[in-house]
């Protein structure tokens, strides 16, 4: 599904270390209407125009419009729509062998630091208008800033003491031109790529034209976000910079994009329509698309041996690379299972159990690959915890746990060094269930997987599975006295990936305490440490150490990558490059007729 974020295998490799230092219809009908199979993947004549359907991830609903995200509103495709019709500041995008912020399409120009890094100047490039023909100015970047800076306990990517709180001042110096004052001096690198990012020009004159207080604002906007079923006919939404705008959304899920007339940027759209269609199951797709009703679709790795017969048909097959890890998220808040999986030694025995490569070669049929930690395995010199079944039975015996019935139960309770651990009673059950999102062959026997090897050892996991949109708005951090945290236990979301990172591939955001994706609510001062200082220094020294150390202290359990899909793209369908952020450009893509040479 993916959280918006390497393996040493296929091309993603070259993303590894680089990357640190760059600072829909059931028929998609083309020209023809139809997957054309006499032209390859290469030559052609260009043509504009056409429709082109694109399939969404299994049980996948696109339901988040607003660019201020919302607890449990975060899945990638949301992210991916939104920044089609509301331009960030800074895109990344591939360039060589590493990731770079300084895309042709982002709205700004390249970031000046000045003042020993504590001072960021930002310029607006030229031209771009809002689609009623409003220039976008430094007003609309201040509004979003004061939107989040006023309701920062409402915005999913507040992490306490970043933004907004790490800007001092902003400072408006004319319209295409702002400057920040920062708290400090940071790592220009990690500041541009992880802090930046988030900066959004907002329409201002059309979203504020009675200039409302921010808090006011915003609980109006969020009344607005909410009205799901409305996200196409509200005139809110009508008011964008991007190279499109809505046609269609509805509440199934599918989405209709045309192009933007009045967008000011170098790219502007070759199609006449982009559609994002929504499938229950990957199965569901793949028979779609086997008919030939999807454009750009993907093949489920339990099919990947009939690539060679979608080659046949016009299609060309391209594995959709992540910059992401994969894991299962640990409620450490829940009433009875969070004094269970505060317990180390019991976290250290679990991933033991997880026989990540097996799962990757058999189930995954090697479109997966181990996490070895918190940052991309490129970035991993091993893997901390490999499957390893008698050492964690020998770690459970060694801690108070023995078998009655099957299942372990706590004979030594107590903190002592041979015990079950603090908040373990006597007698208390070593059980777990599991929410994971359904919809994926793979990810289902993944699980069960997981349940096989766990139960071997002793330890009961009980699996229940829901649509993506569930799991999300579930596994949210909570405190122990919230009833949505007793719902929960262990979570997966990572059919298609658990987290994608930013350029920076930091951890803030998701292992820093009260960190908005920290959905397990995970807590440690030497992790929090580690990640500053990886926003602090350009030492390559601090990544490396923030993810050796992080990988052993497990706060959720690494569970194998997946690529985000293996593409099937028909041949004449150009101009796709499937970034390894997830974000999307369709405004780049263009149908190609036989004859003459491509673009």
């Amino acid at each position: 599904m993916g959280l918006r974020s390497t393996r040493k295998r296929g091309p993603l490799g070259r993303f590894a270390v680089a990357v640190l230092l760059a600072a829909f219809a059931l028929v998609g009908c083309g020209p023809t209407g139809n997957v054309v199979t006499e032209l390859g993947a290469t030559g052609g004549t260009p043509v504009e125009g056409g429709t082109v359907t694109m399939a969404l991830p299994p049980a996948s609903t696109p339901n988040w419009i607003f660019p201020i995200g919302a607890p449990g509103y975060l899945a990638s495709y949301n992210s991916a729509i939104q920044d089609l019709l509301f331009l960030r500041l800074f895109l990344p995008e591939p360039k060589g062998d590493a990731l770079t912020l300084h895309s042709p399409r982002s709205l700004a120009e390249p970031p000046r630091y000045s003042d020993g890094n504590k001072t960021v100047s930002i310029t607006l490039k030229k031209g771009h208008r809002w689609s009623d023909g409003t220039p976008v100015t430094t007003r609309d970047v201040k509004f979003w800033f004061d939107l989040i800076k006023h309701n920062k306990q409402d915005w999913a990517g507040y992490s306490p003491r970043l933004m907004p709180d790490d800007v001092r001042a902003f400072e408006r110096v004319d319209d295409r031109t702002f400057r920040l004052r920062l708290d400090r001096a940071y790592n220009p690198a990690w500041f541009t790529a992880n802090e930046l990012q988030d900066f959004v020009a907002l329409p201002v004159h059309a979203w504020n034209p009675r200039h409302e207080d921010p808090k006011r604002a915003f609980a109006r906007l969020m009344r607005h976000a909410r009205q799901f079923s409305r996200f196409a006919t509200d005139p809110l939404w009508k008011t964008v910079d991007g190279p499109w705008r809505i046609e269609k959304w509805t509440t199934a899920g599918q989405v209709s994009l045309v192009p933007n007339d009045h967008y000011g940027g170098p790219d502007r759209p070759h199609l006449d329509r982009v559609i994002l269609k929504p499938f229950t199951t990957a199965d569901s797709e793949f028979n779609v698309l086997r008919a030939g009703g999807v454009d750009y679709g993907y093949l489920p790795p339990s099919v990947m041996a009939q690539s060679a017969q979608f080659k046949e048909m016009g299609y060309r097959i391209d594995p959709w690379e992540g910059w992401s890890i994969t894991y299962i998220v640990l409620n450490f808040h829940h009433p009875t299972a969070g004094p269970l999986l505060r317990q180390a030694y019991l976290r250290q025995a679990l991933q033991h159990l997880i026989d990540q490569k097996s799962i990757s070669r058999v189930i995954w049929h090697g479109s997966a690959a181990p996490t070895l930690g918190p940052v991309p395995a490129g970035l991993l010199e091993r893997d901390p915890y490999p499957y390893a079944p008698r050492r964690a039975k020998a770690l459970l015996a060694g801690h108070g746990w023995a078998a009655s019935d099957g299942t372990l139960r706590c004979v030594r309770p107590g903190r002592g060094a041979h015990a079950c651990g603090a908040g373990v009673e006597r007698g208390q059950e070593l059980r777990l269930s599991l929410l994971s999102q359904s919809g994926s062959t793979e990810t289902s026997n993944t699980m069960q997987a997981i349940k096989s090897e766990f139960g071997k050892a002793g330890v009961a996991l009980d699996i229940r599975q829901q649509p993506l949109n569930t799991v999300l708005g579930t596994t949210v951090p909570c405190r122990t006295d919230e009833p949505l945290c007793a719902q929960w236990q262990l979570g997966f979301f990572g059919t298609q990936g658990s987290w994608y990172f930013p350029p920076d591939p930091s951890g803030e955001k998701i292992f820093a305490g009260n960190a908005p994706s920290n959905m397990g609510s995970w807590s440690d001062p030497e992790t929090d440490r580690l990640i500053r200082a990886t926003e602090y220094s350009a030492d390559r020294a601090a990544m490396r150490d923030y993810g050796r150390t992080v990988a052993r202290r497990l706060p959720v359990l690494w569970t194998p990558n997946p690529a985000y899909q293996v593409s099937a793209i028909r041949n004449d369908l150009r101009g796709v490059d499937q970034n390894p952020t997830l974000s999307l450009a369709p405004q780049n893509w263009y149908f190609v007729k036989k004859g003459g040479a491509a673009r």
